[in-house]
């Protein structure tokens, strides 16, 4: 099977997620507590805009998808304005990763079943763009080579830290003409001890940056196979927004990673990714390494209020 057309790549973005962890940063920063997603942290972009741009490397915003929640529409709609309409799904409430990512991947089923999806979380800093977009494009190029498995792009740490998913590589692809640094998945541990963090580091262990590329249709009869009550679950929510709306608190919270991934890293590719000084910026420290690496100081050090994005 050769690569993806370009007509049937998509971008799904995931901004759903209320950020609670940096709730009291963000207030600081803008004055309300919002999710860091909608926040300007670095330069005058807030991380979902600039994921955007990021994106539309990959699809053009015709063909781009971002999953928010009801909660959030008041901030999120003044960013989102450069995307059509048909381009926001809107979720009744946040219930992690996993609920959310299904529900954008059942309505872009719906649309277009032959999609090879590339999905980003839109809370994430990547200091090199095109670099990022790049790795991104090897593994769509992998993705049609291999069209049964997902394929994860790994960041190769640079520390041992527990905050991250950790992705074992096994034994180099070696098939792929041009890429080199794609290995299948012996193991997929989602926020390992501290014992274990250094031992994956030891054997070459990467970080789970959670931005993956697959096909479709493939990664739904996964999901259906690994999970079928939560895949019956979402698959039946009626179209209309307040019927579903009210459906929807009928559905448990569960993590994508822990709950999904790392149950078949039999069926995973990992992508090695290098120098894009990319950071899921999930706690302050996290941010501040990466604005001490950019020489820049924190906002919040300087008692520097910076507007909400808009």
């Amino acid at each position: 099977m050769e690569a993806a057309t370009a007509t049937h790549k998509w971008a799904l973005v995931l901004a759903g997620g209320d950020g609670t962890r940096l709730q009291e940063l963000t207030r600081i920063i803008t004055g309300k507590p919002i999710p860091k997603q909608y926040c300007r942290i670095v330069g005058d972009r807030s991380l979902l805009e600039a994921t955007l741009a990021r994106t539309v490397q990959f699809a053009p915003e015709e063909r781009t998808l971002v999953i928010v929640n009801r909660d959030h529409l008041p901030i999120a709609q003044e960013q989102l304005r450069c995307l059509p309409p048909h381009s926001v799904l809107v979720q009744p409430r946040n219930c992690d990763t996993g609920p959310g990512l299904l529900l954008s991947l059942l309505h872009l089923s719906r649309r277009t079943p032959e999609a090879t999806i590339a999905v980003f979380p839109s809370d994430h800093f990547v200091g090199d763009d095109r670099v990022f977009m790049m790795h991104v494009e090897r593994a769509a190029r992998v993705v049609g080579q291999y069209p049964e498995k997902i394929v994860l792009l790994g960041i190769r740490p640079d520390r041992s830290d527990v905050g991250y998913g950790y992705l074992e590589p096994a034994h180099p692809l070696g098939s792929v003409p041009g890429i080199d640094s794609a290995f299948h998945v012996a193991a997929f541990c989602e926020k390992p001890g501290a014992a274990l963090a250094r031992q994956l580091l030891s054997r070459g262990g990467l970080w789970n940056s959670f931005v993956m590329v697959f096909q479709l249709e493939r990664m739904l009869a996964l999901i259906e196979q690994v999970m079928p009550e939560q895949y019956a679950l979402m698959a039946a929510l009626p179209d209309d927004p307040e019927r579903a709306a009210h459906s929807y608190r009928r559905v448990t919270p569960w993590n994508f990673s822990s709950g999904f991934l790392a149950r078949i890293p039999e069926h995973q590719i990992v992508l090695r990714v290098d120098d894009t000084q990319w950071s899921d910026w999930g706690t302050r420290e996290a941010i501040e390494r990466t604005l001490a690496h950019l020489k820049q100081k924190p906002p919040w050090r300087m008692r520097r209020r910076v507007a909400v994005a808009a």
